[in-house]
């Protein structure tokens, strides 16, 4: 590498929403797991496109056969994490204990309530994917990287792991799991994508290790529940900023086009920018370039509804249609948010909201704003599905789920808070701060 750089290992990385905020955030990926090739397909794609954007002195083939992965158990070998090491010595100049983060949220349907109840019944500790919280940990303590950052659902706090369990005892697992390495201190929060300028509410766990030659004084915590509620107050993650999501209205505002037809696709931009929202989004990727009406805009192609369906769409809208659906409360996007901001969280459903002025439900792009992907992202896969194709059935041992596009950006962290956490943890990675004690976020 020609230039000094923060190293990211992103595992269970999704189509890369965490990791294109961390980019954002000036760091760089030097490994990246993720088992489903749809979304491993996205993230690598909108790299590879532009993989001199991180100044990579490397061919496109030697980084996905050195550095990428589909199975984080094999990652967990000793011998891989060796070699693993030892190419990350010889490209990046990257000794042991020399990376400065690792990242991942592993599958999390079978902690999500709403997951849950969209799969089928079955006990936690069934499902091999609840159990992968494991293998991150191994890999942190394989890796000994200078922080890493663990990210899943609310619903993992009170998860058991049978019926006749006790509430929280999933949760108290993994905390023991990451523990258990030594060397760290721990901190964990429910955070709030709304307070990090995410037009959605869209509460996370974040569990963040901070290795303590990097954290320097921080007060030990003893036991693993004195980590809980603390990672804002000690500073390992940014304090929340309330009120800086957008509207709606801004973030969708410029894509609505008065001539879109029900199925159809809309292939340009229909309105010039509007707000400094759109302006961001618009960007093209090395940031010279602001998309202008006219110019191709991808991803924005619309489901094609019954009539009776865009009847009920339009009654919703004007505020005629108040029949709860089977779709768990299906509702109109508000133009504008009320006083406590954004409510609504995106799930891999797209048909879970209404948009704010047209009878329809959101495209592609649409639901990628929602997280915060700029328009020049691209999503590999198809574009939606459903069933057993996207549940699965544990019940009979099938865990295999696709990924179509709405899913892949429903599951993704938002990229801008993952740029706001990012930011936060560079501070202190290059200061390799004293202690946190007081550090303003």
């Amino acid at each position: 590498m020609k230039n000094k750089m923060l190293s990211v290992v992103d595992l269970f990385a999704g189509c890369g929403g965490f990791g294109l905020g961390l980019e954002q955030a000036g760091f760089t990926p030097i490994y990246v797991n993720e088992i489903n090739n749809d979304a491993r397909g996205t993230y690598i794609s909108n790299r590879m496109a532009k993989h001199e954007w991180f100044g990579w002195d490397l061919d496109k083939e030697t980084w996905l056969n050195a550095f990428s992965s589909s199975d984080a158990r094999r990652i967990t070998r000793k011998d891989y994490l060796n070699k693993l090491q030892d190419n990350f010595r010889a490209e990046f100049g990257i000794h042991h204990g020399d990376i400065d983060l690792v990242v991942g949220g592993p599958p999390c349907q079978g902690f999500s309530g709403i997951g849950h109840r969209r799969s089928y019944a079955v006990e936690k500790e069934a499902m091999p994917s609840n159990h992968l919280y494991k293998d991150m940990a191994r890999i942190v303590d394989g890796l000994r990287p200078k922080a890493f950052v663990f990210e899943n659902v609310r619903g993992l706090l009170t998860g058991r792991w049978t019926a006749e369990g006790d509430s929280g005892e999933i949760w108290a697992d993994v905390k023991k799991a990451f523990a258990s390495i030594g060397e760290y201190e721990l901190a964990a929060e429910v955070v709030f994508a709304k307070n990090y300028g995410v037009a959605q509410n869209r509460p996370r766990v974040m569990l963040v290790g901070i290795r303590r030659d990097i954290a320097g004084d921080i007060t030990r915590k003893d036991g693993i529940e004195a980590i809980d509620g603390t990672a804002i107050t000690r500073g390992f993650i940014p304090k929340p900023v309330p009120g800086s999501a957008p509207s709606i209205v801004d973030l969708l505002g410029d894509l609505v086009d008065p001539n879109h037809e029900n199925g159809g696709a809309t292939s340009e931009y229909p309105s010039r920018v509007l707000c400094e929202v759109q302006r961001q989004f618009r960007t093209s990727s090395d940031g010279l370039k602001v998309a202008s009406k006219g110019d191709a805009v991808t991803e924005h192609e619309y489901s094609e509804h019954r009539p009776d369906v865009r009847k009920k769409f339009h009654a919703m809208i004007h505020g005629k249609y108040f029949e709860a659906t089977r779709k768990f409360g299906q509702r109109v996007l508000p133009r504008e948010w009320g006083e406590k901001g954004p409510s609504i969280t995106a799930t891999s459903m797209p048909d879970d909201y209404v948009h704010f002025e047209q009878p329809r439900t959101l495209t592609v792009r649409e639901w990628a704003r929602l997280q915060g992907f700029p328009d020049w992202y691209q999503f590999k896969g198809k574009r939606t599905t459903g069933g057993i194709r996207r549940a699965g059935n544990p019940v009979e041992g099938n865990h295999v789920r696709e990924l179509p596009k709405y899913t892949q950006i429903g599951n993704a962290v938002p990229v801008p808070m993952a740029q706001a956490i990012g930011k936060h943890l560079a501070r202190i990675i290059r200061n390799q701060t004293v202690g946190l004690k007081g550090r303003k976020s």
